[in-house]
């Protein structure tokens, strides 16, 4: 009996030091940072990744559109001198312009993600517009938003080509390279936020010299034709 009351006491310091502890524990702050940070991390991981899928979104129509340029551009300037006669733009021409197009926008994948739409819009025998030709590279499908090659080819009822109110038209003996390409744009991360969806550029030059407009050669060897 006397030992167990000499014993006893012994658990008051004990209890006593448990206390204090959960007492100096409630009121420590030293993980408070850790905890607020625990808190707020999902936030900052959704509001970050949707930073970086805006950002490239904003890219990828930067680059389709000088993309589009880039083509207008060379389609405007090549051509193949004559001796006797006007220069001729060739089916090698129209795919080395296709060529550099795929080195150009070589990580977007527009081979299988893409479709560029090259289009001669002239003026026709009747003095309206008319798509004189068209060509196409891509394995998608998409078709030109203003008809087909040959549209427009007899009478005025073709309005020309853009999708803005006013439509661009060629003047006569001449003839305006116009580049439509549509893009198969995938998100990265957030499909909910910015979901999938085609995006779609235009550009349009004017052919920089003389050239004989009356078709697109193919000499010897014969190209492949990028029909559309």
């Amino acid at each position: 009996m006397s030992a167990l009351m000499h014993s006893a006491p012994r658990a008051f310091p004990a209890a006593q030091r448990l206390r204090r502890f959960f007492a100096r524990l409630a009121q420590s702050t030293g993980a408070v940072s850790a905890v607020e940070l625990g808190l707020a991390m999902p936030f900052l991981m959704g509001l970050t990744l949707t930073g970086v899928e805006v950002v490239n979104l904003a890219l990828i129509h930067v680059r389709l559109n000088q993309l589009a340029i880039t083509v207008a551009d060379n389609a405007s300037r090549a051509k193949q001198t004559q001796v006797n006669g006007a220069p001729q733009f060739r089916e090698f021409d129209v795919n080395q312009v296709f060529r550099a197009a795929a080195l150009q926008g070589e990580d977007l994948q527009i081979p299988t993600r893409g479709r560029v739409i090259l289009s001669s819009l002239q003026v026709n025998g009747s003095g309206g517009q008319w798509i004189a030709w068209q060509r196409c590279w891509g394995k998608n499908t998409w078709a030109s938003r203003y008809g087909v090659q040959g549209t427009g080819a007899t009478g005025t009822s073709f309005a020309g080509m853009g999708y803005a109110t006013t439509k661009m038209t060629a003047d006569a003996g001449t003839a305006i390279m116009f580049v439509e390409i549509a893009y198969d744009y995938k998100p990265f991360f957030l499909g909910s936020v910015i979901p999938s969806k085609v995006i779609r550029k235009e550009a349009a030059l004017y052919v920089r010299d003389d050239r004989d407009l009356t078709q697109i050669y193919n000499p010897s060897p014969a190209q492949t034709v990028a029909t559309c």
